[in-house]
């Protein structure tokens, strides 16, 4: 006979709710209403938020049986996790009907787009950019989708810092690179679920290098940002339609270049300029015509 299937960990905490403490009760509703978060974010930054003692999310989590809030944590992680088979199949969803349901999935796309990027951390990107300020080298990679995020960090960044900045592979074997990574230097891995197996060698070889790590990615729990020293989340899952949203890392990226050029000063602009005139005698862009 086949095991029951075991219920979702959100399905346990609505269940259990009616017979809840009443306090309790309200931090369960939250726990609720902002999976993600509570997946993404520390039990004191959800309190904050919730108005509640840190100590009610450890004792929601023994209330409806596990054995405190980081098994809880692991078993909402868990939830939001696709199969492996299946990442992407297995959220579509099926064609809704109606005259302007095509319509209202592109918006319910956009606003839960928009929705996600408030929920970004604009303090850990600026500490993170901080440390590329102080690195020697930048190394940057992403596999597979993640890698248009990668590639667009890079070109933004080697705009005025050209010699130390490189993709992870971009000249030859991955091997090569992840040898090379040094103390000093600053090492950023982009993923969200599924995981690569090959962002979490890059991360390993960071961490054992002592590089400074940075991870780009959608959980805490992610296994390339184990042992990093920057841990920069967006939201990937919440969007509806059948590919995870790049759109927060996207907004990451860009933001992480923006606020390394700052502090970079005059120096940093100098090369800019320098690289704009040589795009300009390349005659690389089309000429406005007057």
């Amino acid at each position: 006979m086949a095991e029951p299937a075991k219920s979702s960990p959100l399905s346990e905490l609505r269940i259990a709710l009616p017979s809840l403490p009443l306090r309790l009760q309200e931090v369960g509703r939250f726990v609720a209403a902002n999976d993600y978060d509570a997946t993404t974010r520390s039990m004191r930054d959800l309190a904050a938020e919730a108005g509640a003692d840190p100590a009610a999310f450890t004792r929601l989590a023994k209330a409806i049986g596990y054995s405190g809030w980081d098994e809880l944590r692991a078993a909402l992680t868990e939830a939001r996790r696709p199969s492996p088979t299946s990442p992407f199949s297995g959220r579509a969803k099926s064609r809704r009907h109606g005259p302007n349901a095509d319509v209202a999935l592109v918006t319910d796309k956009l606003e839960a787009e928009a929705a996600g990027l408030p929920r970004i951390s604009a303090h850990a990107i600026a500490d993170a950019a901080r440390a590329l300020h102080d690195a020697t080298r930048i190394w940057i990679t992403g596999y597979r989708s993640c890698r248009s995020v990668a590639e667009l960090l890079n070109y933004e960044l080697r705009l005025f810092r050209p010699e130390q900045v490189q993709i992870v592979g971009a000249s030859g074997p991955d091997d090569l690179d992840l040898c090379a990574f040094r103390p000093g230097e600053a090492v950023i891995v982009i993923g969200f679920v599924p995981y690569t197996n090959a962002s979490v060698r890059v991360a390993q070889a960071a961490y054992h290098a002592g590089a400074t790590l940075i991870a780009i990615a959608d959980s805490v729990a992610a296994p390339m940002a184990e042992g990093a020293d920057h841990v920069l989340l967006f939201e990937a899952a919440s969007s509806p339609g059948f590919f995870p949203s790049l759109t927060g890392a996207l907004a990451i990226a860009q933001s992480l270049a923006a606020v390394t050029f700052s502090l970079g000063g005059t120096a940093a602009k100098k090369r800019l300029q320098d690289t704009e005139a040589r795009l300009a005698a390349a005659s690389t862009y089309v000429s406005e015509k007057g």
